[in-house]
């Protein structure tokens, strides 16, 4: 039976960097941050029952994932560190995250700045980019460094 769904051939629980690391057959390849998955949960507790039902999560920047459960041959079910785990994040839907990491991130900043809580996330890419660059230094497992 041939799918023309990537599969993932990878997948990487990075609990220090708080990225969920994800390889497909294909060959894409994407890090998502656990904030990010937390707040793009596909559960209804998160999406609502339709559109514009959607509520809007604050204070996610240091969420965990504690486990991370197959479910069958199609999804991975996350238990975070703030209790959520009702989100069944299929292939097709991690796929999406991936290839739309950038444009669904700043829909959340936005939303977060709409509703007065400009900040919430903590997180600014370009920030990020920029102490990275600057140090000279990519911090990881094996960079020797206690982290």
């Amino acid at each position: 039976m041939s799918t023309t769904s990537p599969q993932p051939v990878g997948i990487t629980v990075r609990n220090q960097s708080r990225l969920l690391e994800i390889t497909f057959d294909d060959g894409a390849a994407f890090s998502l941050p656990f904030e990010y998955l937390r707040v793009y949960s596909p559960s209804a507790e998160v999406q609502g029952h339709g559109k514009g039902q959607e509520t809007l999560q604050l204070g996610k920047r240091l969420v965990g994932i504690t486990s991370l459960e197959p479910v069958g041959n199609y999804a991975v079910q996350p238990t975070f560190s703030d209790g959520h785990n009702s989100g069944l994040y299929t292939w097709n839907y991690l796929y999406k995250l991936g290839a739309e990491q950038a444009t669904l991130w700043q829909q959340y900043l936005d939303r977060l700045a709409a509703a007065g809580f400009p900040g919430d996330s903590g997180r600014d890419a370009k920030a990020d980019m920029t102490i990275k660059q600057s140090s000279g230094h990519v911090h990881g497992p094996s960079c020797g460094h206690k982290h």
